[in-house]
């Protein structure tokens, strides 16, 4: 029998041999629990298949050291507890490594409520919320925040002599908080709020909001709502021979959705802040990347904003897990996502580090729409 002197070097040469070996690829879950069906489904769906587009790239380019991304979707019919079950749910069947794609305030609160991403360390990366607090952490949005969009609408308006505002709002308990920076935004621009109106959360009953504009016409009246709510109140609005003020509205209102029910008549001249380049021009090779990967494919949703916003919401998912090498973890996402600090996506720069307030870019820019409902500028 040879000794075991003989055989400790052979044995540590196999040791360091597999140590050497690289880590097993992994099929990289992303799971997606928003609206897939009702008042919101354009822009859910559409976030998804932005996501699905950028990771068919990645993945027929070879993955990413190796690992593949897949995405899984489930429809919360936009209710929060939906939102709320369906996550626990998608997180014990299909063990996702970070979430992306949810939308509604009311929504992301109650799944910030709830626990379940710090239970999990379940990043949450890219999602549509009116909510003007700092987000907690493991939530990492992609575009500018509320603010500076209604930052951008109220100095745009000065600036065309339009100083009578109002305000159209979903009724919710963070509306105070609302309300009174639209206030102090409006003064700053020597303007003020002359209406305010809301309407029930999580419906469209916009009549009495309606009516409290065509009382006391403003010259603009400013949407903080969801697509469906924007769209019957601009329908009740402009039939009234009063209902002539500027609309504008925050980039919750998908551009897509307001032409599939709106007359010409209704649409024409509606402002819409955007949150992302267009994706119907080719402004960056980031752009040019997207509508390539668009090109030739038979899509559920026509190409739109949310869609772009959610291809560039894959890109960076992708980066993260880059950035962790051979083993990526749920863990490791969230450090990844936040060492993310001025990466430039093709001429769209994302910061989502620790001075970013959660808040993956300052990008504003408003949108004029034309009496087919198409983009004029």
């Amino acid at each position: 029998m040879k000794s075991m002197a003989f055989w400790r070097p052979l044995l540590a040469a196999a040791t360091m041999a597999v140590a050497a070996l690289p880590a097993a690829a992994v099929q990289v879950v992303v799971g997606q629990v928003a609206p897939m069906s009702g008042l919101e489904a354009r822009q859910g769906r559409a976030f998804g298949v932005g996501l699905k587009l950028s990771f068919d790239a990645v993945n027929k380019a070879g993955g990413i050291n190796g690992h593949t991304l897949s995405l899984v979707r489930k429809d919360d019919l936009g209710q929060p507890e939906q939102t709320v079950a369906l996550t626990k749910a998608l997180v014990a069947e299909n063990r996702p490594m970070v979430l992306a794609g949810y939308f509604g305030t009311r929504n992301i609160a109650a799944l910030a409520a709830s626990g379940t991403l710090e239970k999990e360390k379940l990043a949450l990366v890219g999602y549509r919320s009116s909510e003007l607090r700092a987000p907690p952490p493991l939530l990492f949005n992609m575009h500018a925040d509320l603010r500076e969009e209604l930052t951008k609408i109220t100095r745009h308006l000065a600036t065309i002599g339009i100083n009578r505002l109002g305000v159209f709002y979903e009724d919710v308990p963070a509306s105070g908080e609302l309300l009174k920076l639209m206030d102090e935004l409006a003064a700053a621009s020597s303007s003020r709020i002359v209406v305010r109106a809301s309407y029930p959360a999580g419906t469209t009953k916009v009549g009495d909001a309606a009516e409290a504009f065509l009382k006391e016409p403003p010259q603009a009246i400013v949407m903080l709502t969801s697509t469906g709510a924007a769209a019957a109140f601009i329908e009740r609005y402009r039939m009234a021979p009063k209902g002539t003020a500027q609309l504008v509205a925050h980039s919750g209102v998908d551009v897509e959705q307001l032409s599939q029910r709106l007359s010409e008549q209704h649409m024409q001249g509606i402002v819409i802040a955007q949150v992302t380049p267009s994706p119907f021009r080719i402004s960056s090779k980031l752009t040019r990347e997207f509508i390539e990967a668009t090109a030739g494919q038979t899509l559920e949703v026509p190409v739109s904003y949310s869609m772009f916003e959610g291809y560039i919401t894959g890109r960076v998912i992708a980066e993260a897990v880059r950035r962790q090498g051979r083993t990526p973890t749920r863990e490791g996402m969230a450090a990844a996502l936040a060492s993310l600090v001025n990466f430039d996506f093709g001429g769209y720069v994302v910061d989502l580090g620790p001075n970013a307030g959660g808040n993956g870019t300052r990008f504003v820019e408003l949108t004029i729409l034309s009496n087919a409902g198409k983009i004029r500028q």
